[in-house]
């Protein structure tokens, strides 16, 4: 088995085009067959280096590792269109020899007057076959003579093309309503529906797996296969990606490409088995699974063809589940460009200062969805001490309180410590339950609301003790709560 993922390399990798990428990608793994990356990049005008990298790079974040094709070598190269020109010419001479192509000197004017013409009455617009009876010979002096010409296929008149789709089953086209496509234009840069045959032929491509949109090409593509005597692969056409409004996923929606999700702060491994839900489902009343188990359960049989809904607020879902199993060294690495857009982390991070995130931040993450969340929950931590504070019950005897108890230098540093303070606090004020512990939180924290005070406190007095750590300055509790004494009993 040999599938291939043949992006365009004019802008981001859509998350549309993602799922067909992973769905070769576990066809694949699951068969044990080869995945080959290629690049179609002839749309020269759009087409960059940036974008194709861009692509790469995402594919790589993904963990689609690619068994053959751009950058990994192997025997049906070379992997860009851009390096294939001289082929397709090859090609489309011999169709020209033998009659399969012709000629086509219809100027983009009198086109667009057939095609409106076409619609005017109520057909379907299709080439009106204006120079498929030009004599050869006067269509190559023509041509010689440097007259402008685009190359089409004689598709063959009054008969269906048909083919039976992995996932949606016999598809029929009649010739009657494609007309003859153009196979080269008239720069000799090879159509989509010429370029992507010879491709997949010569790379011995066994599925093709894309989006309905390109269904419509299915029937011209057979027809290519035929006039070279290819045998065509099996294809099956995935449903578009649509947004909640069951609209096309596109900017309206917010975010729509890899890159975007990843600057979210999404992990790889989320995003991929999001994807692989939408369209498909591994069974078993079970959706949360690594992408190698996904892959031993992939099959193209199962995939629905009715429309999959992205939904963030599910990929949000299922990114809280593989943060909580992120190792701390991971989670530290991946947090620290969010911490560092958020002023917490200001210079290189000392041993002492990765050890203290790799402490604290996955008693964090088991409530969020996102990275630069984690920057939500830890900004208690590096809240400078005397702020304003709103006078309300209880706040300046708890203040002066924890003053007293905090003044002989005791430090939060465990749960444990916290909670006999707290206590203490407790019969010093008389005031239990809220009426203690959210003066707690407002004097120490500086904010209303926030993670579990025996967590949070903690870890600042931990990160209060670092010095040259990389971390921005951290006040202690201790300092927090004289300032705190200071301004509400003045």
């Amino acid at each position: 088995m040999r599938v291939r993922f043949a992006p365009s390399p004019t802008g981001h990798l859509h998350v549309g085009n993602a799922r067909t990428a992973l769905f070769n990608w576990l066809l694949a793994r699951g068969q044990q067959g080869t995945f080959i990356l290629r690049i179609e990049d002839t749309d020269l005008e759009r087409s960059t280096k940036a974008s194709e990298q861009a692509i790469l790079d995402d594919l790589r974040w993904m963990g689609l590792q690619w068994d053959e094709g751009v950058e990994a070598g192997g025997s049906f190269g070379p992997y860009r269109q851009t390096e294939r020109l001289r082929n397709y010419a090859d090609h489309a001479a011999r169709l020209l020899a033998d009659g399969t192509g012709y000629y086509c000197f219809c100027s983009a004017e009198t086109l667009d007057a057939q095609r409106k013409a076409q619609l005017a009455a109520a057909l379907p617009p299709k080439y009106a076959g204006t120079c498929r009876n030009i004599p050869a010979a006067e269509a190559f002096a023509r041509k010689a003579g440097g007259e402008p010409a685009v190359i089409r296929l004689r598709v063959p008149e009054r008969r269906e093309v048909a083919f039976t789709d992995v996932v949606r089953g016999l598809v029929t086209f009649h010739t009657d309503v494609i007309g003859d496509p153009v196979l080269v234009r008239s720069d000799g840069i090879p159509a989509y529906n010429f370029a992507v045959v010879i491709d997949d032929a010569e790379m011995e491509v066994t599925h093709v797996i894309r989006g309905e949109d390109h269904i419509s090409n299915t029937p011209r593509q057979i027809l290519v296969y035929e006039a070279f005597g290819y045998t065509p692969p099996a294809f099956a056409h995935l449903s578009l990606v649509m947004g909640p409004d069951h609209a096309p996923l596109s900017k309206r929606h917010g975010a729509t490409s890899v890159r975007e999700f990843r600057e979210k702060g999404y992990l790889p491994e989320s995003l991929v088995n999001y994807l692989a839900l939408i369209g498909w489902s591994p069974g078993q009343n079970e959706e949360l699974l690594p992408a190698e188990e996904l892959a031993r359960r992939f099959r193209l049989e199962n995939v629905a063809h009715s429309a999959g809904v992205f939904d963030e607020d599910k990929l949000a879902w299922v990114n809280r589940h593989y943060l909580k199993l992120c190792a701390p060294d991971r989670l530290a690495e991946l947090a620290e460009p969010h911490l560092r857009a958020r002023g917490q982390v200001v210079g290189p991070l000392s041993a002492a200062a990765r050890d203290w995130l790799e402490q604290v931040l996955p008693a964090m993450a088991t409530s969020v969805d996102r990275l630069p969340q984690l920057a939500d929950r830890l900004e208690a931590v590096f809240r400078p001490a005397g702020g304003p504070l709103e006078s309300e019950p209880g706040l300046a005897e708890v203040a002066s309180a924890l003053a007293a108890e905090l003044a002989g230098g005791l430090r939060l540093i465990d749960k444990d410590t916290f909670r006999a303070m707290a206590g203490r606090v407790k019969d010093r004020t008389g005031l239990k339950g809220k009426a203690l512990f959210h003066p707690i939180r407002v004097i120490l924290t500086g904010a209303a609301e926030g993670p579990e005070l025996d967590l949070i406190l903690p870890a600042i007095d931990r990160a209060a003790e670092l010095s040259d750590s990389g971390l921005a300055p951290v006040a202690s509790c201790q300092q927090r709560a004289q300032f705190a004494t200071g301004l509400l009993n003045p």
